[in-house]
């Protein structure tokens, strides 16, 4: 067989190799103070298809935000995240995660304190657990206290009310936001319109 009559064999075969399957979206539930500025942020990240607000790490069932606020259920203010391991990884995320706030204070994220605004991850499965221990490991380098986030298993995420989802888009001039969310945005390197690539 001639080397171009190969080559031509060669190539049509490949194109009829089945493609390697995309890899499924993954939900992260994490918490890290208000959850107005958490969904932003990750809202920015290229590989991110979706971000919600809602309450995660409780025993009540259908919590509010007035519930959840005055600190009655156990829950915190979190976000749910849906992303493509494809694009971006879980280590990426959770690389933003230590770097958007000061996760040594277990009773809150400033300016927002109380059990509803603690630092917490949630896990899905023995994998995810694992690689979230080993980020906590490599952020305390970074932290001169010891990281007071909460590691702990995934059982419900109950999403928020629709006037909080997507908050700092519909409200970008809002006090809150202007004090807090715009500036972590921008420590973050992620202020601008287009998402970031990590």
């Amino acid at each position: 067989m001639k080397l171009s009559a190969f080559l031509s064999a060669a190539l049509a075969a490949l194109v009829f190799l089945p493609a390697a399957p995309a890899a499924e979206p993954v939900k992260l539930t994490l918490g890290a103070g208000c959850f107005w500025c958490v969904e932003e942020i990750y809202e920015k990240i290229e590989g991110v298809s979706d971000v919600v607000s809602g309450y995660a790490g409780g025993k009540e069932q259908n919590p509010t935000y007035e519930q959840v606020g005055a600190g009655r259920t156990g829950h915190a203010e979190c976000v749910q995240i849906t992303f493509d391991p494809d694009v971006v990884s879980l280590d990426k995320l959770l690389d933003i995660y230590w770097k958007s706030h000061d996760a040594t204070d277990g009773t809150g994220v400033k300016p927002d304190f109380g059990r509803q605004y603690r630092p917490i991850l949630f896990y899905n499965d023995e994998a995810m657990k694992k690689t979230m221990l080993a980020a906590k490991e490599r952020a305390q380098k970074d932290y001169k206290k010891p990281i007071a986030t909460e590691i702990v298993p995934f059982e419900k995420f109950w999403l928020a009310e629709e006037y909080h989802q997507d908050f700092v888009k519909k409200h970008p001039n809002h006090p809150y936001v202007l004090q807090w969310s715009v500036p972590k945005l921008r420590k973050l390197g992620l202020d601008g319109p287009e998402k970031k690539k990590l």
